[in-house]
């Protein structure tokens, strides 16, 4: 008889479960600028130089004994020098706002991204907080050292120093762009009496704020993340737009040698992978690999890689500004006879004039008449009597005087005062009262208001009705 022994039972232990985090987002890295020097950087700083000469110089300039550039907007005035502009004049605004289109159009179909690289206050003011912290930090190496190391009395005296920098300068730029605002003299005297408006208080400290943290902070996130202009931008680039761009032609296959080595028997090119490019991209971004959204066209790395050629005693510009790709040899007439180009010359120009013809000949007073909805006529004993309401506005800066009178109808007259004062900029609103004697005619008939006036004889017509029984 055989016997059968049962197997033994093993107990199966599942592994143990762990979970795992999967991002989906790649983690931001911090960009440490390269110090440069060279043409495009010299021409860098004497943009940042014009740029700001203008935004912290323009509200101490004097026109008479007001501001010259002010947007008041407790009057409802902007003064431009000598022209007032109020807000029935919007449309000079949206025109203005047309050609400020128009002309960013044009430059980048011409020029590509140079404003970014050269004229945008976001690039001016990193550079001018890249500028802070080299002087303060070092340059790309020691900054890099720096954060790296751990906090300690050195780390954070330099960091304050740094930040403290920052702060003052955020705090300087709020309060110049507070000053096209509150007239920036009496904005001075207010913040040294400790008498800030809370609105006033509110922008400077929002201003400050921004710069602070665009500048210092946020960076090449704003051009690549926040700013809508590197995005559309792809809509006006075609092959004769001017753009930074690697000659992978001549740099292909790139790689390190010495300077003794005639590295074309190597089979490499002129590229010699040193990176020096890249360390010097205020954006962090490889121009070997081609055209990016991210590319603000500062120029930067061709002065770096220009440094490195003259070392090596190779030819210059294997990174350069080109406006037909690196395909062929670039003509200066196909380049600017561009369709588009025309087209946004044509429109910038056409609405540029516009505007300007109408500031330089903008009436120095307006009228609006408006009918008093109350009465539509009142007949008197001596005949029809009708009455108006006339919105006056004077345009210029010194008190002026206006007579007013009626015409379209015989023996029509202004029975209310017809010589009219308003002072410098004022808006005047006074009852009129028009009448006219027994008439034969019947119902509504039209008439003309007209106010002249008395300094120099600039007269403004309106048309309006005359209701009669």
């Amino acid at each position: 008889m055989t016997s059968h022994r049962s197997k033994p039972i093993i107990p199966i232990v599942a592994a143990p479960v762990t979970e795992q985090t999967i991002s989906l987002y790649q983690k931001t890295r911090k960009v440490y600028p390269r110090s440069v020097s060279g043409y495009f950087k010299n021409w860098r700083w004497l943009m940042i130089w014009l740029t700001q000469l203008v935004f912290y110089g323009m509200p101490w300039l004097q026109y008479g004994d007001r501001q010259a550039v002010l947007l008041d907007l407790n009057a409802h005035r902007f003064y431009l020098f000598g022209v007032v502009i109020f807000p029935q004049d919007l449309f000079y605004l949206a025109l203005l706002l047309i050609v400020c289109a128009l002309g960013l159009f044009l430059f980048t179909a011409v020029a590509g991204r140079l404003w970014c690289g050269f004229s945008c206050p976001q690039s001016v003011y990193t550079e001018l907080f890249l500028w802070m912290e080299r002087t303060i930090e070092g340059d790309r190496m020691a900054r890099q050292k720096l954060d790296a190391q751990s906090w300690g009395l050195r780390k954070t005296g330099i960091k304050a120093s740094k930040h403290s920098a920052w702060l003052v300068f955020s705090l300087v730029t709020g309060f110049t762009f507070v000053g096209y605002f509150t007239p920036i003299r009496d904005l001075l005297v207010d913040v040294q009496q400790g008498q800030l408006g809370d609105w006033s208080f509110f922008w400077l400290g929002f201003y400050s704020l921004a710069t602070y943290g665009n500048a210092g902070f946020l960076r090449e996130q704003v051009c690549k993340h926040m700013c809508p202009y590197a995005r559309f931008q792809s809509a006006m680039f075609d092959n004769h737009t001017l753009i930074v761009a690697y000659d992978s032609a001549r740099g292909e296959p790139r790689g390190g040698r010495s300077k003794s080595q005639d590295y074309q028997a190597q089979g490499l090119g002129s590229c010699i992978d040193c990176n020096i490019c890249v360390q010097v991209c205020p954006v962090g971004i490889d121009i070997r690999n081609g055209l990016q959204y991210e590319c603000i066209s500062c120029g930067l790395c061709i002065d770096a890689c220009n440094d490195v050629m003259d070392k090596m005693q190779y030819p210059r510009d294997l990174i350069r500004f080109s406006a037909a790709g690196l395909s062929g040899q670039h003509q200066l007439s196909k380049h600017l006879l561009r369709p588009r180009v025309l087209i946004y010359s044509g429109l910038f120009l056409l609405i540029t004039g516009w505007m300007v013809y109408g500031l330089l000949h903008k009436p120095d007073f307006k009228v609006d008449v408006m009918r008093d909805r109350n009465i539509m006529y009142r007949e008197t004993a001596q005949g029809v009597e009708n009455l108006y309401q006339l919105h006056l506005t004077n345009a210029t800066e010194h008190t002026q005087r206006y007579q007013l009178r009626a015409t379209g109808l015989d023996g029509l007259k202004v029975e209310s005062e017809q010589t009219l004062t308003a002072g410098p900029t004022e808006e005047i609103l006074l009852p009129v009262s028009l009448a006219l004697p027994a008439s034969e005619q019947r119902g509504s008939q039209r008439i003309k208001i007209e106010v002249t006036a008395l300094a120099n004889g600039e007269t403004v017509t309106t048309d309006s009705t005359f209701y009669l029984p």
